[in-house]
């Protein structure tokens, strides 16, 4: 039988924190809250981590995302311009086609780290 054990603190508890700096550090400003979140949530949708993953180590056109992902174009280019506000994604053009890669490798670590994180024992 699995104890349930409540998420509160003890009547008595007077906190763990001497001062309150430390607590205001731990607080996180609500524009950054807001951005992450918003990078989180563009990590959440499965066609979304399949396109960045087919990102990690190549440069790749449209076309080649379209055929990776056995999507249209129009979705394919929905999505890609959903990453590229969130700055996960940057294109580069030459002449009509357009290549699209990671923004940065901070991308590409918080993406291999999640995935050692998912596959670790």
């Amino acid at each position: 039988m699995d104890k349930w054990i409540e998420e509160q603190c003890d009547d008595n508890c007077i906190g763990t924190a001497e001062g309150g700096d430390q607590l205001r550090s731990a607080k996180v400003e609500e524009q950054t809250a807001v951005e992450l979140a918003e990078l989180f949530k563009a990590l959440g949708d499965p066609t979304r981590v399949k396109m960045i993953y087919a990102l990690l180590e190549n440069e790749l056109c449209v076309h080649d995302l379209c055929v990776v992902l056995d999507m249209a174009q129009s979705a394919v280019s929905h999505q890609l311009r959903y990453l590229r506000n969130v700055r996960i994604v940057k294109r580069r053009k030459v002449g009509k086609t357009v290549y699209y890669s990671l923004d940065d490798d901070h991308v590409k670590e918080i993406f291999t780290q999640t995935l050692q994180h998912l596959h670790h024992g």
